[in-house]
């Protein structure tokens, strides 16, 4: 697929100076570093786990999910984006990987994040995303997916990637098979909003 070439070019060629310019985003954007201990406190309400953070670029969430007692590892597209997080972050997984084909056994994590990752993937490609994320998952395993707000689904540059409305996430986390549980939107009055939605593989019924 030529825009996961490209994605994967494009992370590789910035990945030290995006990971210099990240280093302490969740320091300064509050409300996203919350939506991260909530994640962490939703996995631990269902006694933990191994928990994918795909899309991890250099490392900076997974590790904070470390220091919040998550069994965090990182999955990322750009091998040099993964050279730079297991170079600052020795003490965790990071994995060459694709969203689109996870290489992760069935039911085999209590969580998956998405933290602004899913933008990088076009309209048609994301139910088949979504539908590893609901594979990967064990059931009452949590989903929370992070991206910008807005309708626009074309990609400005590569790191805006896909502008998308909540409800039409959300629509797509159903098709899946996920119960959405909670949205969160942020900066709603600034220029470039963004949103978190918080979904569950639905807890088997009992037998």
């Amino acid at each position: 697929m030529t825009w996961l070439t490209e994605t994967r070019n494009s992370y590789d060629t910035v990945a030290a100076s995006y990971a210099d310019e990240t280093r302490d985003l969740l320091d300064r954007l509050i409300h996203v570093r919350a939506g991260v201990v909530l994640f962490a406190d939703l996995v631990r309400a269902i006694d933990g786990g191994p928990v994918a953070d795909v899309g991890c670029g250099p490392g900076h969430t997974t590790a904070l999910l470390r220091e919040l007692g998550a069994d965090a590892f990182g999955i990322d597209l750009s091998p040099a984006m993964i050279e730079i997080a297991r170079r600052e972050h020795p003490g965790a997984r990071f994995e060459v990987g694709s969203m689109t084909d996870l290489d992760l056994a069935d039911d085999s994590l209590a969580g998956v994040l998405a933290w602004w990752s899913l933008i990088h993937i076009p309209d048609e490609a994301v139910p088949g995303v979504l539908v590893q994320f609901h594979r990967v998952l064990r059931p009452g395993g949590v989903l929370a997916v992070g991206f910008h707000v807005g309708d626009e689904s074309k990609i400005t540059t590569s790191a805006d990637g896909h502008h998308r409305q909540p409800s039409r996430v959300a629509d797509w986390l159903r098709e899946a098979g996920f119960t959405v549980e909670a949205q969160h939107l942020l900066n709603p009055d600034e220029p470039k909003p963004g949103a978190i939605l918080f979904a569950r593989r639905p807890a088997a019924p009992p037998r």
